[in-house]
């Protein structure tokens, strides 16, 4: 059919209004039904009357959506700034609101997302703030935002640097919170918070932020570490509060000068001091506490930083209520007229101290270890010798930890020097030194020198009493050390025993001054000490004709002149080290003092001017003993392959049995010569009997500075 041909189909038209011409051919519309779409959704054509076009959410949508919101919150933070400035409060209010998640009325629930939003419209305003702005910044920084997200903690610490940057003066109180973030406490807070980031974390977790912050911020502020030294110091836990909070805050405080160095020699020399103040309360021997009941000490055992913050258990709680209750008498000098109903909490409270004593002490140890095994020399404190052999010497690269090495001794000695020295109740806190000297002969050679110079020479800010201790810390460090080699002890009691020497001279000619007294009777103890420890290292090196014969170095022939002086240091001198001094000369065939210690008990006390009774004169210090054996558990490791025990070098059984048959012939030789007229008569063995050897032994073995044991010696010296 021609196209162009009015009956064509192409010619008919329908109509404008009404229904469709039915001469108008359709295709059949397919019928739809629900199985079409359950077996193949996809295949859904685009014309369906089912199908319904949705618009779809692109990249460029979001991010437009995100930055309307970002505008809106930037003109809201404009607003309130400017209308606070203006008198008016209300938005300002609602603002501070926002970063005070307990006191929000806003929503049950801050997202943390809502909070980046709001930090990041402020980072535009901060050289607008003022001091009436201040509330807002105290929000801010008081926000729990080390346990939320890690989105938000990148956030809110580039926010901190900014804010620190634009406006200094807000610096202390950003680091007095950092300060407050390194305690055992830190993160409760986003416990009971209303912040929807914040998910259960632990505490090392929360520290590693606060460190990060705080680098972050020492890198911005050079002059950051004279501002946070108050701060650590302010904020460092009581010594009642419990053996955590002091591990978790040390451990950061050690950690903090790994980063910052300018702050070691400060915050060691606080932590020293801490441990100071736990030690002096520590006056009893510990074997008295075995039998005690055990307290949660052990509870510890593992690393708080990997507990979960709020789920430490209810022992934490009973602790807190402990320190609660004792809070009310801080001083270290309670009374002692106690109850016996008291005697339990008392022994409780010396256990506490003692376990938080040996916490901290470790610590410390492990902090040392780890500087020094970057030598490197391996320390495994479980080892059978502690004492290292390092490869400075032969290693040219490891200089520049040995110089990081001697640092840190200088600072410790400085600290010694300053707390550790004229602290003399202490028991523990100074093996610090101890055990650091044994890394290198030189740090030893420093420390004896310290302690000579403070002794013998009377440095200008040393008193009398410090002298004396400064004696004592010598007998005991020689003594003890067993990496003082022979020519070490030599070289120390020659220059106590000339020290002894002048003394004398001085005294013979008139010129002594009585106030040196308490003085020369510390040096003659320490003599009589290292005697009784060194007694093999103090004899020449024998040669073809003295093989087989004890040939003594010269210096100490001043000792016999010295017991026999009118001073009568046999006399003063702690007893058990007298009598031990005597059975071991004459053991040795170094001298003979059993007649002057049988006259000494019908002898008075000697008096001297300058020196008071009951004061840190003989007294006192003759019962100082600084390095008697190490009996904390976990930090006596460190201990045990440089100190040596009195059981190492006490007199065998046969040398014993000659000492027994020499004191027997002497007593009768002497019964002869001075049986009649004569002012005594020496002690034999049968009148001193075999326990007093044994007694003498074991306080050897344990040497005691408890003013009980201190208070019962004067006591028995005044009645004989």
């Amino acid at each position: 059919m021609d196209p162009h041909s009015r009956h064509s189909q192409f010619n008919q038209r329908a109509p404008k209004t009404g229904p469709f011409s039915p001469s108008v051919r359709f295709e059949p519309t397919q019928k739809v039904t629900l199985d079409k779409y359950t077996k193949a959704s996809s295949s859904m054509p685009s014309d369906s009357p089912l199908f319904t076009s949705r618009p779809i959410a692109t990249n460029s949508r979001v991010k437009q959506d995100e930055q309307y919101k970002k505008d809106m919150f930037l003109a809201y933070v404009n607003k309130a700034i400017r209308e606070k400035l203006n008198g008016h409060s209300k938005e300002f209010d609602d603002l501070v609101d926002q970063f005070s998640p307990n006191k929000s009325t806003l929503a049950p629930t801050i997202p943390s997302l809502q909070l980046r939003i709001w930090l990041l419209a402020l980072s535009h305003v901060l050289s607008r703030l003022e001091r009436r702005h201040a509330p807002l910044v105290e929000a801010i920084v008081r926000l729990p935002w080390s346990a939320m997200d890690a989105v938000f903690v990148k956030s809110y610490t580039e926010f901190i640097g900014m804010l620190i940057s634009a406006r200094p003066e807000y610096l202390l109180l950003v680091l007095n919170r950092i300060a407050m973030g390194f305690t055992y406490q830190s993160g409760l807070l986003a416990i009971t918070s209303n912040l929807e980031g914040s998910t259960p974390l632990t505490r090392r977790v929360i520290y590693d932020r606060q460190h990060a912050l705080l680098e972050h911020l020492l890198n911005l502020v050079p002059t950051l570490p004279s501002s946070l030294a108050p701060l650590l110091v302010r904020n460092f836990p009581h010594k009642r509060q419990p053996q955590a909070a002091h591990v978790a805050y040390i451990q950061n405080l050690l950690r903090v000068t790994e980063y910052c160095g300018e702050l070691s020699e400060r915050v060691l020399g606080l932590i020293v001091d801490r441990a100071l103040m736990v030690d002096v309360e520590i006056q009893v021997e510990l074997e008295e506490l075995e039998d005690a009941e055990p307290t949660d000490g052990e509870l510890f055992e593992l690393d708080p930083f990997d507990t979960i913050v709020g789920q430490e258990g209810d022992s934490s709680d009973d602790e807190d209520e402990d320190v609660d209750d004792g809070l009310s008498d801080l001083s270290s000098d309670a009374s002692s007229d106690s109850d016996a109903e008291d005697t339990p909490t008392d022994t409780r409270h010396i256990h506490d101290m003692v376990s938080k004593l040996d916490a901290i002490l470790k610590l410390v140890f492990d902090h040392f270890n780890k500087l020094h095994s970057s030598i490197p020399t391996v320390l495994v404190p479980s080892s059978p010798s502690l004492h290292p052999t390092t490869t400075h010497d032969r290693d040219p690269q490891s200089h520049e930890p040995h110089n990081l090495l001697a640092i840190q001794f200088h600072t410790l000695l400085a600290i010694f020097d300053r707390s550790i020295l004229r602290t003399f109740k202490s028991r523990y806190t100074q093996f610090l030194l101890f055990w650091y000297a044994s890394l290198h002969p030189e740090f030893s050679d420093l420390f004896l020198g310290l302690l000579v110079d403070k002794a013998l020479f009377g440095s200008a800010s040393a008193s009398g009493v410090e002298r004396a201790a400064a004696s004592s810390y010598i007998g005991s460090f020689v003594s003890r050390a067993q990496f003082i080699d022979r020519e070490g002890a030599q070289r120390a009691v020659k220059v106590l025993c000339a020290f002894l020497g002048a003394h004398l001279d001085a005294v013979e000619a008139g010129n002594a001054d009585s106030n040196n007294h308490s003085v020369f009777y510390a040096v003659v103890q320490s003599v009589f000490l290292v005697f009784c420890f060194r007694w093999r290292d103090l004899q020449e090196e024998p040669d073809e004709q003295t093989v087989g014969r004890k040939i003594w170095i010269s210096e100490l022939g001043v000792v016999q002149r010295v017991i026999t002086s009118d001073l009568n240091p046999l006399k003063v001198c702690s007893q058990n080290v007298v009598h031990q001094f005597a059975r071991i000369a004459q053991a040795t065939d170094f001298t003979y003092c059993f007649s002057i210690l049988e006259a000494n008990k019908r002898a008075p006390y000697p008096t001297f001017t300058g020196v008071a009774p009951g004061s840190a004169g003989p007294q006192e210090l003759h019962t100082f003993f600084p390095f008697d054996p190490f009996k904390l558990p976990r930090s006596g490791e460190y201990i045990q392959g440089v100190y040596r025990e009195w059981a190492t070098v006490a007199i065998d059984d046969e040398e014993e049995e000659d000492e027994d048959d020499l004191i027997e012939e002497g007593s009768t030789v002497d019964e002869r010569e001075h049986g009649q007229g004569g002012l005594c008569i020496p002690i034999t063995a049968s009148k001193r009997g075999e326990s007093d050897d044994d007694e003498l032994g074991a306080s050897f073995g344990g040497m005691s500075i408890s003013p009980a044991q201190a208070r019962t010696v004067a006591m028995t010296i005044s009645v004989s």
